[in-house]
């Protein structure tokens, strides 16, 4: 996969109220591409969200990623017709897969992890195709089953969403 061009909103200083600063994260570098992602996340086809990883701090207690809103989108067709609006819950799971992914790279061996809770949900700026949703990623609590991470998605500079997520391992080590 080619790297995806940032949105020139997207090179500029953290928006207010971001989980970090990013203006000192690179937007035209990718730490992992669809292919890299998929060693470490269990999405696939319609339901892999994360497009990119643009950055991992040294850290690996926050990350940066991107999902692209693109017009083919299985959820374009009908939500809604005329005026398609990418679904509130599938912005917070493209941030959950960021999520995954930063506690995965914490594991010995990748593993499926599963929401146990969505809290703090805020969503503020419609996100529609041709957009490109920057994801943020802060890790709040981390254990070898167990996560907690704050979330967010920023399009054209302004934060679309932000919530809280809890995941837990479902299984001790994921299987190829």
């Amino acid at each position: 996969m080619t790297s995806i061009e940032p949105m020139p909103s997207q090179t500029r200083a953290t928006p207010h109220g971001a989980l970090f600063d990013t203006s000192e994260v690179d937007f035209r570098l990718t730490v992992a591409d669809r292919a890299a992602i998929e060693r470490i996340n269990p999405h696939r086809h319609e339901m892999a969200l994360l497009d990119e990883v643009i950055w991992v701090s040294d850290d690996r207690t926050r990350c940066c990623g991107r999902h692209v809103c693109r017009p083919d989108a299985f959820w374009v067709r009908g939500h809604f017709p005329g005026k398609p609006l990418m679904p509130g819950v599938l912005q917070v799971e493209a941030g959950a897969q960021l999520a995954c992914y930063l506690w995965n790279m914490q594991q010995p061996v990748p593993r499926v992890a599963a929401f146990l809770r969505i809290e703090q949900a805020a969503f503020r700026t419609s996100v529609v195709p041709g957009d490109d949703l920057l994801l943020l990623c802060k890790e709040v609590k981390l254990g070898r089953r167990r996560f907690i991470s704050d979330i967010q998605g920023i399009v054209s500079g302004r934060i679309a969403f932000e919530a809280r997520i809890s995941g837990m391992a479902m299984d001790e080590h994921r299987a190829d």
